[in-house]
């Protein structure tokens, strides 16, 4: 079982996997609910809803987490993944205006760093001397 915030960051990669968007991620760990995270993302079509829930579930489960149900599946306008302690709903953006859950789970969201990949010294001093480099030209 992996910790909360690995957990939170898995759910939130695989739906950025599946170009799920307007992703936000609650915490609910001071309200008297039955979880501690609420993440909302939106897909344009049922396909896509679909797929971002399929792949939270792939993915979670290839961590070792245990995905507790899957609810909407069928219809795809709005697919709710329970994962326990983080509670997943992807849906279509009118579905998603119109019940605003935003304003339900209210408070402030939890903000998450891009992650880079970074430049080794050696390396970026490799791409400087390379681009300082006079270039040779070809002869023909």
């Amino acid at each position: 079982m992996i910790d909360l915030r690995k957990k939170q960051r898995a759910v939130v990669d695989a739906l950025e996997d599946i170009k799920g968007y307007d992703i936000v991620v609650y915490n609910t760990a001071a309200l008297p609910s039955m979880f501690e995270r609420v993440v909302i993302a939106s897909g344009d079509s049922n396909r896509q809803v679909k797929a971002l829930a399929d792949n939270v579930k792939d993915k979670l489960e290839a961590l070792g987490e245990r995905v507790y149900g899957i609810e909407g599946a069928a219809t795809g306008e709005w697919v709710l993944v329970d994962l326990g302690d983080i509670v997943v709903h992807i849906m279509h953006p009118t579905v998603r205006s119109f019940y605003n859950l935003e304003e339900i789970w209210g408070g402030k969201s939890i903000k998450f760093k891009k992650i880079t990949k970074k430049v080794t010294e050696k390396k970026a001093k490799k791409l400087k001397a390379r681009a300082k480099a006079p270039r040779r030209r070809s002869k023909r």
